[in-house]
């Protein structure tokens, strides 16, 4: 069976890189970006049209197509949302909601992105999706409440897939953020009490098209790189990527960047149910970022 798709914030990290891929697949004869300004997903007669007709086109070349909609756009300004949550809600959370319902009507099932931050970042083993949830942050709480509408509204044919310490060519990330900072800076501090799992873009997007494709049951799954790592031990890897010398970056601690929102102490997602679901694994987080580098290192490099 063919796949029909529709990805939304198709501007953004993620989005564009599952366009992108969606896009050079023979078994995804249509595939389509929707994002801002174009299309408010915060507007219900705005989603509801929009997932309509492109389910109407599509079901008039076939109707065996299989209908997709994948979410990964989202409110991602986590200090932000800490004095706009009622911003944050409406597209983290509401937004979702809408989509989940416009999917049942059309039949379409709906992969939505969602986030480490929903959990307290309090443990030291990687938290399975069954874990207890304990967002500490705006962000947090309206991306879990997005979470819980797109499983009660479409239980039977939505995936919830979290994700974490995401970077690519796309958009602004922390790996362009230290690309840039090597070049300006003599040495870099950077904090070791945060650990996490770094997650390439292109891989997460890889992956998400092979949950489509699949027959993998409903619900709740996790999505990065594997392995973990501080973001100390992280910039130190990035800097070899950039061929400069490792020993630059300096180690620090998170009460020397005071941020209006927390950030989780950890972060790592453990693959269990995504792997038991035989869909395909993720590589370690160090392969993944050499990967990068070599597959899209210009666009990293420039920051």
């Amino acid at each position: 069976m063919t796949l029909a798709l529709l990805v939304t914030g198709c501007k953004g990290q993620l989005g564009s890189e599952l366009s992108r891929q969606a896009l050079r697949a023979a078994d995804i004869p249509f595939a389509r970006g929707i994002d801002l300004p174009e299309v408010d997903l915060t507007d219900p007669f705005v989603v509801r049209d929009t997932v309509e007709e492109w389910a109407r086109v599509v079901r008039s070349d076939s109707p065996n197509h299989q209908l997709v909609v994948i979410n990964p756009a989202a409110y991602t300004a986590v200090d932000k949302a800490e004095e706009d949550e009622e911003t944050a809600y409406a597209v983290n959370a509401a937004a979702p909601a809408l989509l989940a319902t416009a999917c049942q009507a059309v039949g379409a099932r709906l992969i939505q992105l969602s986030t480490d931050y929903v959990f307290s970042g309090d443990a030291t083993t990687p938290y399975e999706p069954s874990a207890p949830t304990g967002p500490k942050t705006a962000y947090g709480r309206t991306k879990l409440a997005g979470e819980a509408a797109v499983r009660e509204l479409l239980p039977d044919s939505s995936y919830v897939v979290r994700t974490a310490w995401l970077y690519g060519a796309g958009g602004p990330n922390f790996v362009k953020t230290m690309a840039r900072l090597e070049k300006s800076k003599d040495t870099v501090s950077v904090i070791t009490d945060q650990v996490g799992s770094p997650t390439w873009a292109g891989d997460l997007a890889n992956r998400l098209l092979a949950l489509a494709r699949s027959d993998a049951p409903a619900g709740i799954y996790h999505g990065t790189n594997q392995g973990s790592v501080s973001w100390y031990g992280f910039t130190q890897a990035i800097f070899t990527e950039l061929g400069a010398d490792p020993a630059r970056v300096l180690p620090t601690d998170s009460a020397s960047f005071v941020l209006p929102a927390p950030r989780p102490s950890y972060s790592v997602l453990s693959p269990a149910a995504w792997d038991q679901a035989g869909l395909p694994p993720f590589p370690g987080w160090r392969e993944a970022l050499a990967e990068a580098f070599r597959v899209e290192g210009d666009a990293l490099r420039a920051g």
